[in-house]
Formats: structure tokens, C-alpha cells, sequence
């Protein structure tokens, strides 16, 4: 069977480009959410999970993939350092998340160019702005008040590509491939 009839038999996968903490950064996540959630109602994200969004592809097909990925290994980007400083909370889809105050001029041009890669591809993405942030808690029936976390530091130095499963007890995210920042 010739490649291109295997990739259109091919099921299509939730994909989205993301800066994936490492476990010391994870378990300071944790611990900033436990603090700033304490005495909440609401759905913890679980530490595994934790990430910050750069691109959400969303159902990908073996050919969008594979173009995705070559547009990745294009990109060119300095490691950056990611303070994460600034708590909040959103209404609307009950959210509490971290994110920079300040984003870095780097995050922005690796979100942007991950995006153009993305929607070069083939594929639609959302056309809201970007805003970078990881989601500590969800449904969440009341903000925090009075609560903070200390500001945590990232070193980024690479980004990753991360399939998206649904199980009935949950999601599931996989790191399928990932791209160190910095490369020539």
C-alpha cells in the first residue's frame, strides 16, 4: 500500500506543541497550586499533566504530523528564562492558572512560529491571542482570595510535542517528540 493511502487510513491524534516542565519545576507547580487552591472545591490538574500550551493543533492526521514536525526542526530560538510571577483566575471556564507578568520577547516568537508552522500545514488553530499560562486547577467554584506562591523560575531550554488521550478516568498526555532550543 503506497505511504500516502496508510496516512489517510491513519486515525487522527489531539496534538499541541507545549514547554513541558521538569520535575522539580513540576512538584514547585504543585505545590503552588495545593497553596493557592487550598480549601477549594474543584479538579486538580495532576502534576503529570502540567504544562504551558505554545500551539494546540488539535486532531492531526499522520500527514499534518509529519509536516508539523519538519516546520519544527526550522525553528530557531534561544533558550529563555520563564518567570512564572503573576496568579489568576477565570470565570468563565472556572480556571485557576500561573503565568509570566512579563513574557519573554523568545516565548512569543516560539509560540507565533509554532502557530504559522501549524496553520502552513494545513491546520485551523484558534485566532484568539496568545496568552501564555498552565492551568493548575479547573471548575473551580470560587477564585483564591489572599493566596499566593512564590515566583518560580524556568529555565526553558527546549519545547515539546504532546499527544492528548481521553480515558474515562481522565487525560492522558504523552510527550511524543521534542526539539532542544538554541539549535543551528
Amino acid at each position: 500500500m503506497p505511504t500516502s493511502e496508510r496516512e489517510h487510513d491513519s486515525p487522527a491524534e489531539r496534538l499541541f506543541f507545549a514547554l513541558w516542565p521538569d520535575d522539580a519545576l513540576r512538584q514547585q507547580l504543585t505545590q503552588c497550586r495545593d497553596t493557592l487552591a487550598a480549601h477549594r472545591d474543584g479538579r486538580p490538574v495532576p502534576a503529570e499533566n502540567l504544562h504551558l500550551t505554545l500551539a494546540f493543533l488539535g486532531r492531526t492526521d499522520a500527514r499534518q504530523r509529519a509536516c508539523v514536525e519538519a516546520m519544527a526542526d526550522a525553528i530557531h530560538c534561544p533558550p529563555f528564562e520563564l518567570r512564572l510571577n503573576r496568579s489568576g483566575y477565570w470565570p468563565r471556564p472556572r480556571v485557576l492558572w500561573i503565568a509570566p507578568a512579563e513574557m519573554p520577547e523568545a516565548l512569543t516568537s516560539l509560540a507565533i512560529a509554532l502557530h504559522t508552522a501549524a496553520e502552513g500545514c494545513g491546520l485551523k488553530l484558534d485566532a484568539r491571542p496568545y496568552r501564555a499560562h498552565i492551568t493548575l486547577m479547573r471548575k473551580l467554584v470560587r477564585p483564591p482570595q489572599d493566596a499566593d506562591c512564590p515566583p518560580l523560575d524556568w529555565p526553558v531550554d527546549r519545547f515539546v510535542l504532546v499527544r492528548s488521550s481521553t480515558f474515562p478516568q481522565g487525560v492522558k498526555y504523552e510527550v511524543v517528540r521534542e526539539w532542544v532550543l538554541g539549535g543551528v
